[in-house]
């Protein structure tokens, strides 16, 4: 196998692209995705990026990526999280989530960072054993919290609409 691990390049997206696809397919949520190649050009390549991405090329083909960026923990301080982690599923079981995830953590120790964190779903069992065989800790106890740009909106508009 000839995997070679790299920072992904602008021209690297529309793979990328498709690789958030077909995670979001993966989990169930195919019509999830809204995100655009030119928006993850724009906010990864831009003058102050906003994430990261290592790509895994096999024969010159991306098969798989972890997506990642800074964030900030008031009881660690300095922490990154690892947004995604994908590989194509024809080429799973074949060490290139292993490689990717390695890569992922080993930038978060060279670079002093004091935690990595992520979510996985309860459900994927196998990722779940896998990251705890790592010494991750999978929590059962907390649940991930979103509020959707549309109810967003309504929140900031009935509280905007209250305090007239």
């Amino acid at each position: 196998m000839n995997l070679k691990l790299r920072n992904a390049k602008r021209t690297d997206m529309e793979s990328v692209l498709k690789l958030i696809k077909e995670l979001a397919l993966f989990e169930k949520e195919p019509e999830a995705v809204e995100i655009t190649k030119e928006t993850l050009i724009e906010d990864g390549f831009g003058e102050k990026p906003k994430f990261q991405v290592f790509v895994a090329g096999l024969n010159k083909e991306i098969v798989g990526m972890a997506l990642f960026y800074p964030r900030y923990s008031t009881w660690k301080g300095k922490a990154l999280h690892l947004e995604d982690l994908i590989v194509q599923e024809k080429h799973r079981g074949k060490g290139i989530g292993n490689a990717l995830y390695t890569k992922v953590l080993q930038y978060a120790f060279k670079n002093e960072f004091k935690r990595v964190a992520w979510e996985v779903l309860d459900w994927n069992k196998v990722a779940i054993d896998y990251y705890r065989s790592t010494g991750a800790e999978v929590f059962d106890d907390w649940r991930v919290a979103q509020i959707s740009k549309k109810a967003l909106k309504i929140f900031v508009n009935k509280v905007k609409n209250e305090s007239l």
